[in-house]
């Protein structure tokens, strides 16, 4: 064995389990890098969208697949097997887990073994929104899955209160401004000028993330001038209607894209109409771009703008709301929308560098 290949075995093991490789690389890129310089990496995903980048920063990838969407029995405990099996054969010094399987049968397992673990809570979607036994049962997986973590990870200050409240803790917590935004990969792109205004939705096609309500606001605000695209692959049974308001010209499907991009730079204003949020990513990448956004008024978007100045405000579920912060949208001169988007291109240098966020991971991981 070569001395590259002895200081290698020297490292310290670090094992990180989450629910998307794409998502790994897209939103934690300045940490794995980070992490790349000093530690022996495994990860393991569901998919291997983006398995490349991860394998040229000399990571091991396995596929493990995730059911991320309701509780299988028989499909979560072979989650929980496959993930003893792998920290049977790293045997990790560490433990990183992000979204809410990984963060509670990863929890649970490293926990069992012994291994220190680090958890993310980036979100928790509807899960809190249950009654009786089901809420009951989502507060006990989450107590057994963080109980031995040395450090829980938040997002917003409401998901923190929510745990604190029902009692889920681990040894310590965190509170960082999401994932924050890397950027000089989403740099400033000056704003699109025409008579034309494109709004696009970022995020999976499914009722949560309001779908719906964007729909509607597509049926009676779409002309010859205002445009609605759609990007995200469809989560939920709502092909068959995105493909006959795309028939009728109502919408525009872009479908699941690896680089975000070039379509934040093309947009005019960035639509994220979910329920909840952990910190909305697309949020933070639109308004580094310079361009401004219209959100859901929850914990997790209204850190990432502010109102009448670097976007526009709705309450989710209203789709009146919503076409009225279109509205307000739609009457701005391209010269005011261009300086909106500056102002929040200007927030996320001051309080969404990825780099501050990937620098409070390293303290913990030590």
């Amino acid at each position: 064995m070569d001395e590259k290949g002895l200081n290698m075995d020297k490292r310290k093991k670090i094992l990180i389990l989450a629910n998307s490789c794409g998502g790994l690389c897209d939103f934690r890129d300045q940490f794995l890098d980070k992490l790349a310089k000093q530690y022996t990496v495994t990860v393991s995903v569901p998919d291997d969208v983006k398995k490349e980048e991860l394998e040229a920063r000399n990571f091991r990838v396995y596929k493990t697949p995730i059911n991320r969407r309701g509780i299988n029995p028989i499909e979560d405990f072979k989650l929980c097997l496959a993930y003893g099996k792998l920290m049977k054969e790293v045997k990790p010094d560490m433990v990183l887990t992000y979204t809410i399987k990984p963060n509670i049968y990863g929890g649970l397992c490293a926990g069992l073994r012994r291994f220190p673990c680090i958890a993310t809570i980036t979100g928790l979607g509807g899960a809190f929104d249950k009654t009786g036994p089901l809420l009951w049962l989502v507060i006990l997986m989450y107590r057994l899955g963080l109980r031995r973590d040395a450090c829980v990870f938040f997002q917003n200050e409401e998901n923190r209160e929510i745990f604190q409240k029902y009692k889920i803790h681990g040894k310590k917590d965190r509170l960082v401004m999401g994932s924050g935004v890397n950027l000089t990969r989403h740099e400033y792109k000056p704003y699109p000028q025409g008579e034309e205004t494109h709004f696009l939705f970022v995020g999976r096609v499914m009722k949560e993330r309001g779908i719906l309500e964007y729909l509607e606001a597509a049926r009676r605000l779409h002309s010859d001038t205002v445009f609605f695209d759609i990007m995200g692959y469809c989560d939920e049974d709502y092909q068959d209607m995105l493909d006959d308001l795309e028939k009728q010209g109502v919408i525009r499907q872009l479908g699941f894209q690896t680089e975000v991009r070039p379509y934040l730079a093309s947009a005019s204003a960035i639509v994220v109409a979910s329920f909840h949020e952990g910190m909305s990513n697309a949020l933070l990448e639109a308004a580094a771009t310079g361009r401004p956004v219209i959100a859901s008024k929850i914990s997790g978007c209204l850190e990432a703008f502010e109102e009448g100045k670097t976007g526009f405000g709705f309450t989710p579920g209203h789709a009146d709301e919503l076409i009225e912060a279109m509205e307000k949208f739609l009457a701005l001169s391209v010269e005011e929308r261009g300086q909106m988007g500056l102002a929040g291109r200007k927030k996320m240098e001051a309080e969404f560098d990825r780099e501050k966020i990937a620098d409070a991971y390293m303290e913990e991981v030590g």
